[in-house]
């Protein structure tokens, strides 16, 4: 039990931790895109994907560096416990992932595609871990926020399936759910490998070395 130790467990929420009821206070200024805000409001026709990949310092990196990707934060999702600390999350009390807000143009880069970075960018095979990362907030996830994000992200699933397994890879474990609360980390996890903060910083994040099929069977 996580209680007791077992941090590979997914708790009830009879186990969480209780919380608080006030949010964390985060710096809202993007460190890499300085005129640019993690927090609502984002402009116009924008887009929000949540993804786990494990870490998500090497996670959030991957998507600020990619074109049509308007502004990036770390947090947690998936959980029961209200507004987390990340010394909460680390315990296994909790039950959240670590996670990436991704806020996208559509017109330039489609739910599709990010989906694609998310497969490719890390192995979603590992259970609740993330190569030396160990416990349930390293589990890989996509936490869906209308129908359509879901059928996408089930048909890129069983795509990627397909490629694993010509590859003679293991079984996708991602979670593949509705995005309930989106909780900001504290700000010195955000963007935590810019210049701005760590330019030496180091993360393990990697892949399979497989390709991602592009397509989903549902237009964006």
């Amino acid at each position: 039990m996580a209680l007791f130790g077992d941090k590979s467990r997914m708790i009830d929420a009879d186990e969480a931790l209780p919380g608080r009821s006030t949010a964390l206070a985060v710096d809202p200024q993007h460190a890499v895109f300085p005129d640019r805000r993690i927090v609502p409001p984002f402009p116009e026709g924008m887009s929000v994907a949540v993804l786990g990949m494990g870490c998500f310092w090497g996670a959030e990196r991957i998507f600020w560096r990619t074109e049509g990707v308007w502004t990036t934060a770390v947090g947690y999702a998936g959980g029961h416990t209200p507004n987390p600390t990340y010394q909460e999350v680390c315990s296994g009390r909790t039950r959240h992932a670590e996670v990436v807000l991704v806020v996208f143009d559509p017109e330039v880069i489609s739910y599709p595609q990010v989906l694609q970075l998310f497969w490719e960018n890390h192995d979603p095979t590992q259970g609740m871990r993330q190569g030396n990362d160990l416990g349930t907030q390293y589990r890989s996830a996509i936490y869906y926020t209308d129908d359509r994000q879901r059928i996408q992200a089930e048909n890129s699933r069983d795509r990627y399936q397909e490629a694993l397994r010509t590859a003679h890879l293991g079984d996708i474990t991602t979670e593949i759910a509705p995005l309930g609360e989106f909780y900001y980390a504290e700000t010195y996890h955000q963007q935590y490998l810019s210049d701005a903060k760590n330019p030496n910083g180091y993360c393990g994040i990697a892949g399979t070395g497989v390709a991602c099929p592009i397509g989903t069977g549902v237009s964006t």
